[in-house]
């Protein structure tokens, strides 16, 4: 268990943050519609709850499967949105086919999470957070994405920081998002 951890968190601190973070959370804190977050598989996981962290600190955000949004589900989006692509690949057919037809219908703020350096993904978005090459070696058998989700988990929950951040969002703005249980008693300081 320790193996698996010690990988996932040297994953985690080889993270190279450069100018393309700043530029997501600004995208995010200036946008004039919501956030919508998507990805397949395990990077869809990623998204669901980057859209809910987004949303707790203060920034409307929803979910839409890549899969989904070819049966009718892209109608959630707008031109004014911005689109957040997550697929360490970058090769995800849906995901690919949702960044294009949301650009065909006026999203033209796109911000792409990935790890491959020959990611079309990288060709789709106007914004590229690079998770870097990672080997998934806590994986016996090297395939299992752990230290890619990880990474993807710590770069969405940097860029969901420091947009909560820059938005000023106070423990009494976050107390009321959170109207009942612990969390929210705590940041309206009812706890003792």
């Amino acid at each position: 268990m320790t193996a698996v951890i010690n990988a996932e968190a040297k994953a985690i601190q080889s993270v190279i943050i450069d100018d393309g973070f700043e530029k997501a959370a600004n995208a995010i804190v200036v946008a004039r519609g919501k956030i919508v977050t998507t990805g397949i598989g395990k990077a869809g996981h990623i998204a669901n709850k980057f859209a809910a962290t987004l949303c707790s600190t203060g920034t409307p955000a929803v979910f839409l499967h890549a899969a989904d949004a070819a049966h009718g589900d892209l109608g959630i989006v707008e031109p004014r949105d911005v689109l957040v692509a997550f697929s360490t690949s970058g090769k995800s057919r849906e995901v690919l086919e949702l960044l294009e037809l949301a650009t065909s219908i006026g999203v033209n703020n796109t911000i792409g999470i990935t790890s491959h350096p020959d990611s079309s993904l990288r060709k789709l978005c106007s914004i590229i957070l690079n998770m870097g090459p990672i080997q998934e070696s806590a994986c016996p058998i090297g395939l299992t994405p752990t230290s890619t989700i990880a990474v993807m988990l710590a770069i969405s929950d940097a860029i969901a920081m420091a947009v909560m951040e820059v938005k000023g969002i106070t423990k009494m703005d976050y107390g009321l998002r959170h109207h009942a249980g612990y969390l929210g008693r705590a940041a309206r300081g009812e706890l003792l």
